[in-house]
């Protein structure tokens, strides 16, 4: 069995998910596996990996807007505030979603469905360096 691991920094403008299936394609591809896994690993706490619909942003947006229903913004009951009014949503808001993902691969290729995309979800109001690593594994 063959191993590759590749870490992956992804440039965040803001809160809003950013698709990283090609960057994770390409790694997929460079480590020569056939058929096998690949786990994605997101290094934070206040943001997460999301595997969601890529060919419509309206769903993207309607995801988006649910998780800052479910932890909003200005909560009196939120007791961890230094880093700013965003710093426990985003917290909530990854704890709800995934911090990793794995995916089959298939053919060399991640077997990611017809729409499927994998988004890092970033969850603070402003813009992030995010390390992800992806662990590929397979023959």
């Amino acid at each position: 069995m063959k191993m590759h691991q590749e870490e992956l920094v992804v440039a965040t403008p803001g809160r809003g998910m950013v698709e990283v299936s090609g960057e994770v394609a390409r790694v997929v591809a460079e480590a020569g596996i056939q058929t096998g896994l690949c786990i994605v690993y997101c290094r934070h706490t206040s943001c997460s990996l999301v595997i969601q619909e890529n060919a419509d942003p309206s769903a993207r947006r309607d995801l988006e807007t649910w998780l800052e229903r479910l932890a909003p913004e200005g909560d009196p009951h939120y007791t961890h505030t230094a880093e700013g009014p965003d710093d426990m949503p985003a917290h909530l808001r990854a704890a709800v979603t995934s911090t990793s993902e794995t995916i089959p691969i298939t053919a060399g290729e991640p077997a990611l469905g017809t729409w499927q995309g994998l988004f890092l979800a970033e969850h603070r109001a402003g813009p992030h360096r995010r390390r992800l690593v992806v662990h590929v594994q397979g023959v």
